[in-house]
């Protein structure tokens, strides 16, 4: 076993140890939808999948429905109430009080006082009921080819028939109102009433495949999913369709970010491509790495940097032109980051939450 494997296994021990009390309590299962979140001292430092920023607090998702929030750029951490025990990946608050959470169970968890408590507003019990009653009433409306409406109302069905199975892997919001959430199995919906009421996109969505969706953003005017197999889904303004782009790459992407016309998108193997024109061309950009590169934001000077999930931080000042490794002491495999205070970056992954001052 490696230093890494073995760290992670001491830590299991340790989660498990402080989560026994819970769980002799519980003496037999529980549905994880119908579970709230344990609390536990080791929530900051056991695996961590998401991070946003509220406002001015940093607010962390991870394993067994944790959340954590810190308000003094990640140096401690305190723990919300969580109505659920499913392991969460993603996190977006649009604005410093309204944040939304995803993960697995199909599960999509709301906040309104900026990540100390949360309430559930869609699970995968729910989910494909949702998403029959949707088209069994409108997919003939929805294509022009009975054949295509036919298969709508059956994968419907087929999500229905599955239940909590299948995750949601990614959330953004654009305001306290329009967000969208991608997972699985080209899941994707969105909403238009903060999360009252939830809208299947299947029939608007160039994934016959139906390949895995890991990351939505908003990007100048427009929103992209990225996903597995190079799938890279662009949703133009004023246009009701996510048409796939045509990239140099086939391999999984974990991320996308961008400004205005400049796109950026990265995954596997250390690779990065760029697009100056809204995705109609790419170039891939070197970085010098062979491990995937998990998440992306700008820090407080504007660099674009990028983590992985050995631990590497690379930044780029010329908006994803080039990249070069930040030399920070002590860092961690990363699966989320996000901007704190000037200068310093939260990160977060297997071991929880790092704060990390860059040069």
């Amino acid at each position: 076993m490696n230093a890494k494997r073995a760290s992670i296994a001491a830590l299991a021990i340790a989660c498990a140890a402080a989560w026994g009390t819970q769980a002799a309590a519980d003496k037999g299962w529980r549905d994880v939808l119908d579970t709230p979140a344990a609390r536990s001292t080791l929530a900051s430092r056991a695996l961590l999948n998401g991070l946003a920023r509220a406002g001015d607090r940093i607010v962390a998702v991870g394993q067994r429905g944790h959340i954590v929030y810190s308000d003094d750029a990640g140096k401690s951490w305190r723990q919300a109430e969580v109505p659920v025990s499913s392991d969460l990946v993603a996190v977006s608050f649009p604005t410093a009080t309204d944040g939304w959470a995803v993960g697995h169970d199909g599960v999509v968890l709301h906040s309104k006082d900026g990540g100390q408590s949360w309430t559930t507003q869609l699970d995968g019990r729910r989910l494909g009921q949702v998403m029959f009653e949707y088209y069994s009433k409108s997919a003939s409306a929805l294509t022009d080819d009975p054949k295509r409406a036919a298969l709508l109302v059956e994968e419907a069905k087929r999500f229905q028939a599955q239940g909590a199975e299948n995750p949601f892997l990614d959330v953004w919001f654009r305001d306290a109102s329009n967000g969208y959430v991608v997972g699985a199995f080209g899941l994707v919906f969105r909403t238009a009433d903060g999360g009252a009421t939830w809208e299947p996109l299947q029939h608007a969505v160039d994934n016959p495949k139906g390949q895995h969706l890991y990351a939505v953003r908003g990007i100048g005017s427009d929103i992209y999913i990225a996903g597995e197999q190079g799938l890279l889904l662009k949703l133009a303004q004023g246009d009701t369709q996510f048409r796939a782009l045509e990239l140099p790459y086939k391999g999984t992407l974990f991320g996308v970010t961008g400004s205005g016309q400049t796109v950026v998108a990265h995954g596997l193997r250390g690779t990065v491509l760029r697009s100056t024109d809204g995705g109609h061309q790419w170039q891939q950009v070197p970085t010098g790495l062979q491990v995937g590169l998990t998440a992306s934001t700008r820090d407080s000077d504007g660099r674009l940097v990028i983590v992985s999930q050995a631990g590497h931080i690379l930044a780029s000042r010329d908006d994803g032109a080039s990249f070069k490794p930040v030399p920070v002491a002590g860092t961690l495999p990363a699966a989320a980051v996000t901007v704190a205070a000037r200068g310093t970056l939260v990160v977060a992954g297997p071991r929880g939450a790092q704060s990390l001052q860059l040069p």
